[in-house]
């Protein structure tokens, strides 16, 4: 199944039609799936096609098309859906976009079976997944984009299935919000081409690569020392501890590595994917560096093989530390020019270095069992239980102790990540690696212990050398080994500088060997084939990294050349990054910079684990099942406690630099998406918060506006939103609710684009704000979809937010009247109102194309752009708009060539956006005027209060001005102090207002009477049964009977709007009592002509109406 690709190469199809007679175009389906249809069979060979049939039977089932048999050699015409061949009369039936296929089509003959590969020649396999438009299981959907092993294939869009056939599913190229190449790039499908990929098995790929990691230069060079120093007790001890932690490692490896697809890059990969790319980032760059230092350490131990060879023949160049440092720059030289040109030799090299150094070891053993009396001088005096006994305990010396003992050692057990960084490369990594890592380090362990406790059995701690130090008459005070094996060393311990026995002779390994040369060739084999892989891990990592583009300064070592995409720059980095260690000489300084360095790395890896499984992901299921999180923590743990161990100010430098790269990468927030543990657990974290908040009863001291807002484009209102933003940032709940009206299926497609659109440009301005689209006939219908079900469990919102339909007198009042009745709607599931007006107005929509597009050019990334669309392209009815819940207007969205971005706004324009940014500014000392005329519960205070408590407004002071008899002022203020201290409001000053009910302005009045003329409907005037007819027609209208009914409130807005000009002119904001109309007994025209003159010509201003239930206390 897998054979038959989605894509064939085009082959003549310029000439056919589909059945209503249509030419085939490059259709967005046919360049999206790469299918086209073979109408001449003479023009390719079977294997040109590569298996095009099931390309035709399905275009068969999406176009409607004419299928034509390759035997016939030219266009057979058929019925619609249908197709002829041998078969007979053979016609496809289209039933809901599939075909269903006669018998007779699926078994036609002649060079029909061309287009299939030989798994295809039954009835079964090659009547499923062909008969219908829908895609049969396959690895090539599930690929990323920029696979390494093929093309992505893409799927069948759920729009092409499911939508109807007269009109195109799809338009933008792409499947499933995926935003990878569209599919014309992919002209060319992937078929999968085994030759040439050397695919490695678990022991060439995993198990020699790591033993031959492992096994470096300290086996042979500083082993015998370690003993030495530790005895052997202790030394299997650090053998252990490290095993212990790298044991762990390997199991968390294997675990990680075993859970999906691993590339390039090694520790830097595995732990970016997991835990995201600030630690990936962090730890990227270290063990980069790591690997580039242990390049300097295994050639440094390489120079000092040559060098002692060297000394022993009396050739030195000028001294020991410079040829050290000649040989070593000259080695690391010729390895630059060996990775530059060309690995290919590599994987059959390791085989044969492997060999060597088994020899070796195996010189090694064979050595021990034949002591020579010419080596005994020299402390090697084969296996004695009085040397193994002398040599068990510790003999500390030169102010080491065993933690530092352990950190020299450790780099030793470093290697285990050799298999996983070439993941890629094996058949089957999911064994491989677990089976591989853990083996190798088995071995290596038990070889490491083997020979730590055999060296430290057959050779003394110091020896002179001289074969004339043997004993002829017995010392009385001589009880060391060596005097009970007739040989005298104590001049060692005197002082005497004795350069033989495993404290003062690093190449104890060599002279206790059956044949020394091969020693010498273990080591050289050892070192250079770890040397040669760091040098080519450490760029690979660092290429990796800078891929990534997570530190954009390094970009220029992402360039890879030639067929492998060598990263070359990146070696000659590596090379002088080696070359500075190469020149300190010094393995024991080396040794301890690595050992953190790895260990970071180490400890990390672990912690993936953890975290992964703390996640719970549905995408954490590793095929490796032998790990634990628990120990995986206790492996990360041992990693840090190690670290300080081994150097603790090495230890804090690591730690600082991981923590300050963590931190940029942070605060830089790399645009890329890579599914790690820290999404997981963040999502788990707020889903059990969010469960465990379901649980708490409300309570009246952690009542916390939670605002739906009725925004349309969240950046079509900004300064509702940031207006809003000022009580709800860090206290409660935003939701920005838009409603989408018109074509259901319009709608619906925006609703999907605009979702990630617009709560990406809310997190890029800041806004702590979630972003709710919802489709609906009409704005009361969305709106009521909104306040029933956005929010989750507590996190629901208790607040409704609009703008004031400014331009209401000149709009359709039948939106008047939905708009109304948004607050009616509101009011009757327990929610609160906040109505918000800028005399400037709200809405800048008409102007964002041309305010935004010039800092949009800037922006690279075309997700983040958002540009409003020109909706008459799409329909003739202009119904799709994204329709403006605060504003009357529709709004008119600018054509891309209707202003140039650069044309200068007129004045009324300027002004509306001068005003759509004043709450982002820092708001200076000024008032915030409340009046709190109605007892609501205390969402009228509460919100300035809240507004008083962020940065931008901590300056202003607020005034309360309430209303009350002119007999009682001095009453009325003393008891609203007592109130607002014990609620513990700070107030500037209280003001009680006794002319609330003195009758308005004459001209006032006058105009009042002249705004709501056109609305009346004058029934007085008219026959019962007309004005009766016009009412129920036009319910927004005005009756006489209702106006004289409420003449009362109608002066009493009429009267506030003198007050507040009087007084509140120069308040930065204004929240007052919003007043209330009852249900069906005030018309909708009238409630907005009392809305429309209680705030005309004022400052900013918050029409605030809670619930009624109190929310605020002044009991603890």
């Amino acid at each position: 199944m897998e054979g038959k690709d989605l894509a064939a190469g085009s082959a003549g199809d310029e000439g056919s039609k589909d059945a209503l007679g249509k030419p085939l175009g490059p259709t967005p389906s046919q360049s999206r799936f790469q299918v086209d249809l073979v109408a001449e069979g003479p023009r390719k060979s079977c294997g040109d096609i590569g298996a095009a049939g099931k390309g035709g039977e399905e275009a068969k089932g999406r176009f409607r098309v004419n299928f034509v048999d390759p035997s016939a050699g030219g266009e057979s015409p058929g019925e619609p859906g249908g197709g002829s061949s041998e078969g007979g009369n053979v016609s496809g039936v289209q039933n809901g976009g599939d075909t269903v296929m006669s018998e007779g089509s699926l078994h036609s003959g002649g060079h029909h079976h061309y287009y299939y590969d030989t798994h295809t020649n039954t009835y079964y396999l090659r009547t499923f997944g062909h008969n219908t438009m829908d895609a049969v299981p396959r690895i090539d959907h599930y690929r990323h984009t920029a696979a390494d092993l093929g093309e992505k294939l893409l799927r069948p869009s759920l729009a092409e299935l499911h939508d109807e056939l007269d009109k195109e599913p799809f338009e933008d190229g792409y499947a499933n919000g995926e935003e990878g190449t569209p599919a014309g790039d992919a002209a060319a499908a992937y078929t999968p081409d085994s030759k040439g990929v050397v695919k490695f098995g678990w022991i060439k790929g995993v198990l020699v690569r790591c033993m031959l990691n492992i096994w470096g230069v300290m086996l042979f060079i500083r082993l015998s020392w370690i003993v030495g120093q530790a005895g052997i007790g202790l030394s299997v001890l650090v053998i252990g501890m490290a095993t212990v932690v790298t044991t762990i490692t390997g199991l968390s490896t294997s675990a990680i590595a075993t859970n999906g697809f691993v590339r390039g890059g090694g520790a830097y990969y595995l732990i970016s994917r997991s835990l995201g790319p600030e630690f990936g980032g962090a730890i990227g760059l270290i063990f980069a560096f790591a690997n580039a230092v242990a390049v300097a350490m295994y050639v440094v131990g390489f120079a000092e093989t040559v060098v002692e060879l060297l000394k022993e023949n009396g050739t030195l160049m000028i001294d020991e530390m410079n040829d050290i440092r000649i040989i070593g720059a000259i080695t690391v030289v010729i390895l630059l020019g060996i990775s530059i040109a060309g690995m290919e030799w590599e994987a059959k090299a390791q085989i044969v270095l492997l060999v060597i150094l088994i020899l070796a070891i195996g010189d090694f053993v064979i050595g021990t069992f034949i002591p020579l009396e010419s080596k005994k001088p020299k402390g090697f005096f084969g296996y004695n239980a009085d040397i193994f006994m002398e040599n068990f305990g510790p003999d500390f010396r030169q102010e080491e102790t065993f933690f530092s003992v352990f950190a020299i050692f450790f780099p030793a057990a470093t290697g285990i990540l050799a298999g996983a960084n070439i993941s890629g490369d094996l058949a089957d990594p999911q064994s491989a690696i677990p089976k591989g890592t853990l083996l190798a380090i088995l071995i290596t362990t038990l070889v490491y212990a083997g020979i730590a406790v055999s060296v430290g059995s057959c050779v003394v701690r110091d020896a002179t050398g001289n074969v004339n130090d043997t004993i002829v008459n017995e010392l009385a005070n001589c009880t060391s080994a060596a005097c009970k094996l007739n040989y005298d060393f104590s001049s060692c311990q005197a002082g005497a500088g004795c350069h033989y026995g495993l404290m003062n002779n690093f190449q104890v390994m060599s002279m206790v060997s059956g044949f020394a040369p091969l020693i010498t060739a273990g080591i050289f084999s050892a070192t250079l084939s770890s040397a040669l892989a760091s040098l080519v891990s450490a760029p690979k990592i660092f290429q990796a990294l800078c891929k990534d583009s997570i530190y954009p300064g390094f970009q220029m070592f992402a360039k890879g050349y030639g067929k492998n995409n060598e990263p070359l720059r990146g070696y000659i980095l590596t090379f002088l990054i080696a070359l500075g260690f190469i020149l300190i000489a010094e393995l024991n300084v080396i040794a301890p910079i690595i050992s953190n360095f790895f260990l970071a790395s180490y400890a990390l890896i672990n912690f993936s684990v953890f975290h992964a499984s703390l996640a719970k992901s549905p995408g954490w299921r590793p095929a490796f099942k032998y790990y634990n999180m628990w120990i995986s923590l206790i492996g990360a743990i041992l990693c840090c406690i190690v670290m300080f161990v081994i150097n603790w100010w090495a230890a804090l430098l690591t730690y600082v630099i991981v923590l300050g790269l963590y931190i940029y990468v942070t605060y830089k927030k790399p645009d890329v998406n890579w599914g790690s543990s820290t999404q997981a657990l963040t999502y788990l974290n707020a889903l059990q918060h969010s469960i465990r908040l379901s649980g708490v009863e409300d309570h009246v001291k952690n009542f916390r506006p939670q605002c739906l807002i009725m925004t349309g484009a969240p950046n079509a209102r900004p300064a509702l939103l940031h207006l809003v933003h000022a009580f709800t940032k860090n206290v409660g709940l935003m939701i920005c609710g838009h409603v989408h009206m018109g074509p259901r299926r319009q709608a619906m497609k925006e609703l999907s684009t605009d979702l990630a659109k617009y709560q990406r440009w809310l997190i890029k301005n800041k806004m702590k704000a979630f972003y709710a689209p919802v489709h609906a006939e009409d704005l009361r219908d969305g709106g009521q979809y909104l306040m029933q079900a956005a929010g989750l469990g507590r996190m629901r919102p208790n607040t409704l937010v609009v703008g004031f339909k400014k331009n209401w007198r000149q709009g359709d009042m039948r939106d008047v009247e939905t708009y109304i009745n948004l607050f009616h709607d509101a009011f009757d599931v327990q929610y609160g109102v906040v109505v918000i007006r800028l005399k400037e107005g709200l809405d800048i929509s008409h102007l964002q194309a041309q305010d935004l597009l010039s800092s949009q050019e800037k922006s690279p990334c075309a997700k983040d752009v958002i540009v409003k669309v020109d909706y008459s392209k799409k329909s003739e009815t202009d119904t799709s708009i994204a329709f403006a819940p605060s504003s009357s207007e529709r709004t008119p969205t600018p054509r891309k060539d209707s202003k140039s971005s650069s044309s200068p706004l007129n004045v009324t324009d300027q002004r509306l956006l001068d005003a759509s940014s004043q709450f982002q500014k820092k708001q200076g000392k000024s008032n915030i005027d409340v009046w709190w005329l109605f007892d609501d519960g205390g969402l009228t205070l509460l919100i300035p209060y809240l507004i008083t408590t962020k940065k931008k407004w901590k300056d202003c002071k607020i005034r309360v001005f309430i209303g009350g008899k002119i007999n009682r002022i001095d009453h009325d203020r003393r008891a609203m102090a007592t109130l607002l201290s014990k609620f513990r409001i700070d107030f500037s000053d209280i003001m009680v207002l006794g002319d609330i009910n003195t009758k308005p302005k004459k001209e006032n009045i006058a105009a009042f009477e002249e705004m709501i003329e056109p609305f009346r409907l004058h029934e007085d005037d008219k026959e019962q049964e007309v004005a009766d007819k016009m009412k129920e027609d036009e319910p927004w209208r005005i009756t006489d009977n209702e106006l004289e009914l409420y003449k009362t409130k109608t002066y009493r807005q009429i009267r506030l709007n003198e007050l507040l000009k009087e007084h509140s002119s120069t308040a930065n904001i204004i929240v007052m009592s919003l007043p209330v109309a009852r249900k069906g007994a005030v018309s909708s025209a009238l409630y907005m002509a009392w809305l429309e003159v209680l705030s005309k010509d004022l400052p900013p201003i918050l029409l605030v109406r809670g619930n009624h239930q109190s929310v605020l206390t002044f009991y603890s």
